[in-house]
């Protein structure tokens, strides 16, 4: 604790632990001799709120009182993850609440563990939008973020023989610290219906209504110079309560509006290989983009009475296509509420959106059924039917396949590209297949309307959060500051040739190894040997992902061990987890392969010291802050051409790791900063691989030319894995054969030279080491402030609110 001359605390420590007890007793209700865990988090998270509203609302003012253009990030993730440790690191409290707590005789590190993660996203998508909020904060960039506020978010995981099982998050059990309702904040928002004229304008009389109501976090920015607001949606009932019906006995029908509306808010990607949940889909992302466009226009309107203005005033991002519907409603609130006419309201849409594309896959471009959006949304089908008219008349070179209405299915991703003035890519590889694969003939309509801004990620939280042993090091090593500025990293670069840096180094790589296997060990799983290879491929559960590659490799491994055990073999631990959608049937399958394998593998006496998988169930930030600082190796193996960026890899590299990996993505980027010799490349490239796919036979002739993959799949398919039910992967295993889309085979072999090349790097331990640390120094290129620069620059129009941080700070 910082102590002042008289021997007694500093100011600042004592005003913290007055306020944390002052909490304790009327927030809380408790004495310290009374008080749980819980008391004690709650506590300590309100004495941290309390100073994070001071800057919220200074910022607010200030942007008011400026006038200031603000920008506003519509998502349907945020994957905040825990608040406590990172506002207590970007307030510049870290030390102080740790020397606090010990003074209080409390463990730090049980208290953060007793906060829940935060249910409001999946991947990559929500951490990228929760990386862009904390950004936007550090930098000074007035903005709001509005997503939903799910009760139950995608789902908990869980393992049953293998299986993943998934039930509903509980994050809401207990109150949330970090946010304040905002009961007077609520809009009605529509469905369903009939939109006819009347007067000459036309009228939408929606059948059913709910409300959407508001709940705020404030975002803090490094040093609590800024801060900006996450504005969360929940859903409720226009009507709460029938007590007639209940009165008359009929008590689940008297609750039946209540429990219809929450539906709304309750879950995050609802399966909806059904047509209920593909209503329920469409019906959650118009909730979000109307909820957050009506409170747009009314903090607009507060202040100014000329709609006109609105794109010198307001950026609406688009991320990804799930909020695409903000072009028509923008336009319906424009001309049926405020009485613009409809071509002016669509110019200023346009000059107010951008959209980020982040995927290249098909599936993932969302349609939807004009029947289905003209029953839910009759209004919007009108308005898009008139703005791709209005499109096709005004650019009459656009070819007749191309159109937002085709098929008897709106394009959302067409609708997306057309109402923006800005789309961009997430990698330079991506938005070069952007231009070139996914939207060909609109780019070549609208040159320059795609432009590329590469993912980047926080700094304060993957670096100095979740390791405190390399960041240390960092800090000691060239100083304070390169938390704010990432570039500074370079400077590590003259020390990689220091033997004593690189001892230090690995030192803080065993120690974050330590204590994630400590932690699996908490979770009931066998300690790992620190000084085997610690592979890790954590992500969403996908087959272009090829998680399955991953295993079958495994099993290669394994059956190479078993051949020749007393052999020269590196250790290794194979370290998985991520989530399959619940209605991803092959994806479920892929977790189960992976877990039989694991037991197989664990329990084999002969592989068991060289060989281990492991795969936690419930992949989410706070696991990824554990797994991703103790990795020697990240694997990054996606098929080229279908992963858009990717922000793991940027995590695992900027933590010491070496990537095994494809040219895909933001792998190139990374490859061409951290050098070739210090990546290990396998596999076809994006064109190569659409020029395999044009034989028909390549899987099979890759597996007939791979003595190797044949012994794996035989394997499987006669049950190695799965003595119980021989024939549980038939089914993969003929996928492998017989389509192989994502191309597994034809990789299969230059992945597995690829990870002989690891081991013998291994076994050189202090090169490996030097390696490693030249990623770190290299990766400052990928923080996601020098991201949202590009964006204010290149698409948001938007000066800095205050100046860049010193160098002390």
């Amino acid at each position: 604790m910082q102590i002042s001359p008289t021997g007694m605390p500093a100011p600042e420590a004592a005003t913290l632990e007055a306020d944390i007890l002052r909490h304790l007793t009327f927030s809380q209700g408790k004495d310290p001799e009374h008080a749980a865990l819980f008391d004690w988090r709650m506590a300590i998270s309100a004495a941290l709120r309390d100073r994070i509203v001071g800057p919220w609302f200074a910022a607010t003012r200030r942007t008011w009182a400026e006038d200031r253009k603000r920008v506003y990030y519509l998502s349907m993730e945020f994957l905040v993850g825990r608040i406590l440790e990172d506002a207590a690191i970007n307030l510049g409290l870290d030390e102080v609440l740790e020397e606090v707590a010990g003074r209080l005789g409390l463990d730090l590190d049980r208290i953060a563990t007793d906060e829940p993660d935060a249910a409001l996203g999946n991947g990559g998508l929500g951490r990228l939008a929760a990386c862009y909020m904390e950004s936007m904060a550090t930098l000074g960039c007035p903005g709001y973020g509005y997503g939903i506020r799910y009760e139950h978010g995608l789902f908990r995981q869980r393992f049953e023989g293998g299986r993943q099982v998934e039930s509903p998050e509980d994050w809401l059990t207990t109150r949330n610290p970090w946010e304040f309702d905002r009961p007077e904040v609520a809009y009605r928002i529509g469905f369903r219906g009939a939109a006819a004229e009347r007067d000459g304008r036309v009228v939408w009389d929606p059948d059913e209504t709910v409300i959407a109501t508001a709940h705020d976090m404030p975002v803090i920015g490094w040093r609590g110079r800024w801060a900006n607001t996450l504005r969360l949606w929940s859903a409720k009932a226009t009507d709460q309560f029938d007590l007639a019906r209940f009165n008359r006995g009929d008590y689940a029908a008297a609750a039946e509006p209540e429990a219809l509306a929450r539906t709304i808010s309750r879950v995050l990607y609802p399966d909806d290989t059904t047509f209920s949940g593909k209503e329920l889909r469409l019906k959650q992302e118009y909730f979000l983009t109307s909820a957050a466009l009506q409170d747009i226009l009314r903090r607009f309107l507060e202040r100014h009475d000329d709609l006109r203005r609105l794109p010198a005033l307001v950026a609406i991002q688009m991320n990804d296509t799930h909020p695409a519907l903000a072009g028509p409603e923008l336009i319906r609130l424009l001309v049926d509420e405020h009485g613009m006419e409809f071509f002016e309201a669509l110019e200023i849409a346009r000059r107010v959106l951008a959209y980020t594309n982040h995927t290249l896959l098909p599936e993932a471009l969302e349609r939807w059924a004009t029947y289905l959006m003209g029953t839910v949304l009759p209004r919007h089908m009108q308005i898009i039917e008139r703005i791709d008219s209005w499109h096709r008349r005004t650019w009459p070179a656009r070819p007749h396949w191309v159109g937002i209405v085709k098929h008897h299915e709106v394009r959302m991703g067409d609708l997306a590209f057309v109402m923006s003035h800005r789309v961009n890519g997430v990698s330079a590889l991506h938005t070069d297949l952007v231009k070139q694969n996914l939207f060909p003939e609109l780019d070549a309509l609208h040159p320059g309307r795609i432009v590329n801004q590469t993912n980047g990620v926080t700094p304060r939280r993957w670096l100095r959060l979740a390791n405190p042993a390399l960041s240390g090091l960092i800090t000691d090593t060239i100083g304070p500051g390169w938390e704010a500025d990432a570039d500074r990293l370079e400077a590590l670069e003259p020390h990689v040739a220091d033997p004593g840096f690189i001892e230090r180094f690995a030192a803080a790589k065993r120690d974050n190894k330590i204590r994630m296997s400590r932690w699996l060990e908490a979770q009931g799983l066998a300690p790992l040997n620190p000084d085997a290879i610690f592979d890790v491929q954590v992500k969403r559960i996908h087959e272009y992902k090829r998680q399955l590659m991953n295993i079958l490799q495994t099993v290669a491994q394994w059956h190479a061990i078993r051949q020749a055990p007393s052999a020269d073999w590196v250790p290794r631990v194979k370290i998985f987890g991520g989530k399959a959608a619940p209605g991803y049937h092959v994806a479920k399958e892929i977790v189960r392969l992976i877990n039989d394998v694991g037991a197989v593998i664990n329990t084999d006496p002969v592989t068991r010291d060289l060989l281990r998988v492991v795969y936690p169930a419930n992949y989410n930030v706070t696991m990824a802050e554990r797994v991703i600082p103790a990795a020697d190796l990240s694997e990054q193996i996606s098929t080229a051409g279908k992963e858009a960026s990717g922000t793991g890899n940027m995590k695992f590299a900027l933590n010491g790791a070496l990537t095994i990996g494809t040219l895909d993505g933001a792998n190139v980027e990374i490859r061409e900063r951290v050098g070739a010799e210090n990546f290990f490349l396998f596999g076809l490239t994006a064109a190569e691989v659409a020029k395999r796919r044009e034989n028909p036979r390549h899987a099979r002739d890759a597996i007939e030319a791979s003595q190797s993959l044949q012994d794996v799949l035989q394997m499987i398919a006669e049950g190695r894995f799965s003595p119980d039910e021989p024939g549980r992967y038939h089914g993969l295993v003929h996928n492998i054969w017989h389509s192989d889309y994502f191309l597994v085979a034809s990789d299969f072999d230059a992945y597995e030279r690829a990870q002989a090349e690891v081991d013998a790097l291994f076994r050189d331990p202090a090169d490996w080491m030097r390696r490693a640390a030249l990623n770190t120094a290299r990766m400052g290129f990928f923080s996601s402030d020098r991201a949202i620069r590009g964006y204010m620059a290149d698409i948001w129009d938007l000066e800095p609110a205050i100046p860049a941080p010193t160098e002390a700070e």
